[in-house]
This record gives C-alpha cells, structure tokens and sequence, in this order.
C-alpha cells in the first residue's frame, strides 16, 4: 500500500525512468541473502550497480553481515522470528553483547570468509564485464556519463541540494579536483556511522543509509526519494512510532520543507523571479528536515539483528558435555 498508492512511487515511477526496477532488484538482493543465496545475491549486486552507481554504498554492510557468527560451513543461517511473540524490548537486550567488542574482534580476525571472497567476486565480475561489454560498445561516452561524471558533477540548475547554490555562483570558476570531491565527505563520514552502528540490522542500516546519502548529496531530484521508500515497509515491524504524534511530525515536517522548497523554486522556473538565496535556505531547511526524520527513526527504532548467532560447534559440545 505505502508504496502502490504513494503519490512520488508512482508518478517517478510511470515517466519513463527505471527507479522501480532498480528497487526491486535491491529487495530481490535482500532475499537471496536471507535465504543463502549468496551467488545469486552477488549476481544481482553487481547488475544493480552497474544500472545505478549509489547501491555501492550497499557493499560494506554487506561485507559485514556476512560473518561466521551467523554464516558457516554446512549451516543455513536463522533469520530471527519477527513473528515471535518475545517482546522486541528483549531482542534488543539480548543482542548487545554481539554489536560491542566481542563482534568487532571476531570481525578482524575472521575477515577473509569464503561467502566474503565470493560475493565480491562475483559481483565485481559482473559489474566488470557488464562495464567492459558498454565501454566496447558506446566507448568513453559511456564511461563518463555512467561512472565518472558522478565524482566530479557540478551540476548549476537549482535542486534540493544545499551545494546547488555554491555551484551556480561559481560555475563558470573552473572547480578543482579537491573541491569537487570534499562534499563527499560528510556523505562518507555519515555512512560509516551508520554502518559501524546498524550494519547487522541491514534492511534498517540500508534505509538508513540511502535516506542520508539522499540527503547530503550534492545533487538532489524527487526521484531520489524513491531509493529510500521501496526500504520503509522494511522498517515498520520493529519501529515503536506511533502514527500520532511523532509519525505524524515526521511526515508533516519533511513534505513541508519539500512543499516550502518548491514554492521558491516555482518563483524561480515559472515567474522569473531572483530568489536563488531564499531557495538556498529552502535547501537548508530541507536538510534539516531529513535530519529530523533520521534521528526520530533512529530513536523510535528496536535495534535487531538480521539472523541469530549459530552456536560453534565447540561451544555445542562444551553444551552437551
């Protein structure tokens, strides 16, 4: 429903972009991977980016989820039981101990797995060959429109970005390349954050994730927002918002600032009318928007794992014993 009757769903979706496509792979992904599936996971991963460049952001939690703890040798991993009558309160206690120190080491020194080794090279070949066979075929057109024009876009037309209005006044100032790249790194500062605290979680982490990449890129359109919504659904079953009050300020705060941005922008496109400046503090409410719903969803949310934790087979017999 949130996403069928969506009104950005489907009119982004309908006016001839591949958004939808795109989200359905990432949610296909999603359910190879909590059924094993790693090869066919990793196929997908790489196909995914190779039609959008962002999923890239994807790989490290990816990276992380893959671990011993919850993946080995001869064993399904278990998906924990969101249908569980255990309160979600206690999920939350019960995985603590997993997040701190003890995973951290266990990550370290057991970095090199062979789902890990898999998975990135099956879907770096994919991404390569996929690459390499419309570099054959479209050349060096196809390689900067794709790939290289994202690093180093400086785009002047006004857009929600908060970097729209810098660019516009500098832009026939040849941008170096230092400064072309430095607006990534709130973007990656963030992202590690994010990572480092959810990555376990991992439909929450990727919502997390896409929702703040969207919001401290440098270029922003509407059809952006659709990266983020197809995740939302994901996010309901563990998620202590309530509709009224917070829900409802969440939703009101963010489609106000969007509303408040585009009634300056339509001064600006349809009336011709010098109002960069108020459009660019427009931009900065919006910003501070998406920081809003961030915080209040990271708040309202019951921090739980993607699988349970399989027992060793050391400690299985230790257990018996």
């Amino acid at each position: 429903m949130l996403w069928l009757f969506n009104p950005f769903t489907f009119t982004i979706g309908t006016r001839g972009n591949c958004e939808p496509i795109v989200c359905s792979m990432i949610l296909w992904i999603l359910i190879c991977l909590m059924n094993d599936h790693i090869l066919q996971a990793a196929f997908w991963y790489g196909l995914v980016v190779h039609l959008r460049i962002y999923p890239i952001i994807y790989a490290l939690p990816i990276i992380i989820l893959l671990d011993p703890l919850y993946f080995q040798p001869g064993k399904k991993p278990t998906l924990v039981n969101w249908s569980s009558s255990t309160s979600k309160s206690s999920w939350e206690t019960s995985y603590t101990k997993i997040t701190g120190l003890q995973y951290i080491c266990n990550f370290f020194s057991s970095l090199i797995t062979w789902r890990r080794v898999m998975f990135g090279f099956v879907s770096g070949s994919t991404f390569l060959m996929l690459t390499g066979l419309c570099f054959h075929l479209y050349g060096w057109e196809f390689l900067n429109g794709a790939l290289l024009y994202h690093l180093t876009r400086t785009d002047p037309r006004h857009n929600f970005s908060i970097y729209f209005y810098h660019i516009y006044l500098h832009y026939e100032d040849e941008f170096s390349i230092v400064e072309k790249l430095v607006s990534f790194l709130p973007q990656f500062i963030v992202q590690l954050v994010l990572i480092s605290r959810f990555a376990l979680d991992l439909p929450f982490c990727l919502f997390l994730q896409t929702l703040a990449f969207v919001a401290f890129n440098k270029v922003i359109t509407a059809q952006y927002f659709v990266w983020f919504l197809c995740l939302l659904p994901l996010i309901f079953p563990w998620s202590n918002m309530k509709l009224k009050w917070k829900g409802v300020a969440c939703i009101s705060v963010w489609i106000g600032a969007q509303t408040h941005w585009l009634m300056w922008g339509y001064l600006l496109e349809f009336r011709g009318k010098n109002v960069f400046l108020q459009l660019w503090l427009a931009s900065l409410l919006f910003l501070a928007a998406n920081t809003f719903v961030i915080i209040n969803v990271i708040r309202s949310h019951v921090y739980c794992p993607l699988f349970r934790p399989l027992q060793s087979n050391s400690s299985k017999s230790v257990k018996d014993d």
